[in-house]
Parts: structure tokens; sequence; C-alpha cells
């Protein structure tokens, strides 16, 4: 051995950041933690780059990519937490086979989690909030860390983001679905 350990920090992977105003204040309030951001939106990817750098952010990592393909090529059990906040709801009916939140994608997600790490969804769109819900309620491996309708209150790390505080001004809603990676059957 040569004396050196090296240190292993927690991961977290925010899957469509959109402008990564959330992701960069993030970052920024936790600097004992690295993110790795995805996204397609090129002017998104843009914004993050521009604002990481003025704040000289050394723990934020962006990537312009399909998020199936990059979770193909992460290790299981690498991740901390992975956060999507307000994935595209597709609100009719015929466009919910588009949805982001299904079966065959959580069962990619669950395996890139370490035990105890955790999927954190939000959407402000009640229909895709339930349909959501209902996905993560069957996974074996997922268990709920809230009581009652399966809710959670908005983590204290997730800062609201702009979108979010005018959309509170017109008065909707947001649900968070907070999920831990357990054994099955624990």
């Amino acid at each position: 051995r040569n004396g050196c350990s090296a240190v292993v920090r927690r991961l977290v992977l925010e899957i469509g950041f959109g402008d990564g105003e959330s992701l960069v204040a993030m970052a920024m309030v936790h600097p004992e933690m690295d993110y790795l951001g995805i996204e397609v939106h090129r002017p998104g990817i843009g914004h993050v780059l521009l604002r990481a750098e003025a704040l000289d952010l050394s723990n934020l990592r962006v990537m312009c990519s399909d998020a199936v393909e990059v979770l193909r090529q992460l290790p299981d059990e690498s991740l901390e937490r992975i956060q999507i906040f307000f994935p595209d709801p597709w609100p009719k009916a015929r466009h919910h086979k588009r949805r982001l939140i299904q079966p065959p994608f959580v069962e990619m997600l669950v395996s890139k989690l370490k035990w105890a790490g955790q999927l954190h969804v939000a959407t402000d769109c009640e229909d895709y909030a339930h349909s959501i819900l209902n996905v993560l309620r069957v996974v074996p491996e997922l268990a709920n860390v809230v009581d009652g309708d399966g809710f959670a209150a908005r983590p204290t790390y997730r800062p609201l983001t702009r979108f979010e505080r005018r959309g509170q001004r017109l008065g909707h809603e947001v649900w968070d679905m907070l999920f831990a990676r357990s054994q099955p059957g624990v």
C-alpha cells in the first residue's frame, strides 16, 4: 500500500434538470456531494455550465445525452440519490406511454441506487403524481419514506424553482415522492 486512500463521495444524479437552477443551488449548498445532471435541452446545459464556472463549482458535471444511455454506463449501486423533478406529464391519455416514470425505467433506476439510496420525484401534475406513486409502490426494492397517502413534504435540499414559485402564486400544488432502496420484503 502506498498510504493513500481514495475518498468516495456521494453521487446524486438529476435527470432532466431544465435550466439547472435547482441543480446549481444544491451543488453550492452541498459541496461534500457530487452532482451529475443529464439533460437534452442545450440552452439549459449552457446555463448550468456558465453558472457552475461563475461559482467555481467543482462538484457538478452535466451531460447532454439520453438518460437511459447514461444509466446503462453507470455501475450498479453507485448513486446516493436520483432526482427527477417535474418530468413532462404528457397529459393526454393517448400520450401516457411517453411518460418517463414507467416500470422498466424504474427498474433500471433502482439497480443504480445504493442500498438505502433514494429516488426523489416531484411533479405539479396531480394525475401524474398518482400514476408515479402507483408505479413506485409496487417495486419490491423500494420503500416509501413517508406514511399516509404516500406523498412527502418537499425536502429542504430541493430548492424551489422560479417556475414552482410562480405555480404556487397561481395556486398550483406540487407532489414529492421519496422512496428508498431496500432489500425485497424488508
